[in-house]
């Protein structure tokens, strides 16, 4: 028998941990030996504050994330081929969405290992909640180009897009990267177009807010500078 491939959504903010995570998600953790994780101190923080013994000598941290070396996969593997179920965790939200674990899932399918995702918190969704856009069509982008002409080339593209097909369009941004993507926004698009800022979801600190690219250019900027973010783009202007 193969083991279960558990993928475990964690909250988008520390404080929320112990009352965020499922009571089910927290007794599936406190059975699991084997743990895949973006970063072995993240991960054991986050499963000491829901209750699960982090000091059991047979607990195994595997990481893997941006900087892995995805040609050599097979050891991630290992301790599901050998029966033991395990658990993928992601830094923050739900794995595989914007998130390197996609490919471990691939290889999981691959090899005919059973993957079951539990239920949890997700920044995308959460933001496209609380943006009052178009929760029917929507177009998540992932991380836009670093390079600044690429950037613009592709947010005049999306901009183009939402004229005509109605669409919300969502990315995110490595957050000491916030205040460059959201200059970039305001220089680039028109004024009408609807920017929604989603900052620190589930945190106390949560900042959520749609505004015109005009009204934005007048509003005072909430701090960005090393913040979870989401911005979304929209061309309904009857929101207003």
């Amino acid at each position: 028998m193969k083991g279960l491939l558990y993928l475990v959504p964690t909250p988008l903010s520390e404080s929320t941990a112990l009352a965020i995570t499922p009571e089910a998600t927290i007794k599936i953790l406190k059975s699991i030996r084997f743990f895949i994780v973006e970063d072995v101190r993240t991960a054991r923080r986050y499963l000491h504050q829901i209750g699960v013994d982090i000091n059991k000598e047979e607990l195994e941290f595997l990481e893997f994330n941006e900087h892995s070396d995805v040609f050599d996969i097979s050891i991630f593997m290992r301790a599901l081929l050998d029966g033991y179920d395990t658990a993928l965790l992601s830094d923050a939200g739900i794995p595989c969405v914007a998130d390197p674990g996609a490919v471990l899932v691939k290889e999981a399918h691959r090899l005919n290992i059973r993957v079951r995702p539990l239920s949890g918190p997700s920044s995308i969704f959460m933001a496209l909640m609380a943006s009052g856009f178009n929760g029917q069509q929507f177009h998540f982008h992932g991380y836009l180009p670093v390079d600044k002409q690429e950037r613009i080339h592709k947010i005049r593209e999306i901009e183009k897009q939402i004229r005509t097909d109605r669409c919300t369009h969502l990315f995110i941004e490595t957050p000491y990267r916030n205040r460059q993507l959201l200059d970039t926004l305001l220089q680039v698009c028109h004024p009408l177009t609807l920017l929604c800022i989603a900052l620190g979801i589930t945190d106390e600190k949560e900042f959520i807010r749609t505004e015109s690219i005009g009204d934005w250019k007048k509003t005072k900027i909430p701090e960005l500078h090393k913040v979870p973010a989401v911005f979304l783009l929209s061309g309904d202007h009857h929101i207003k």
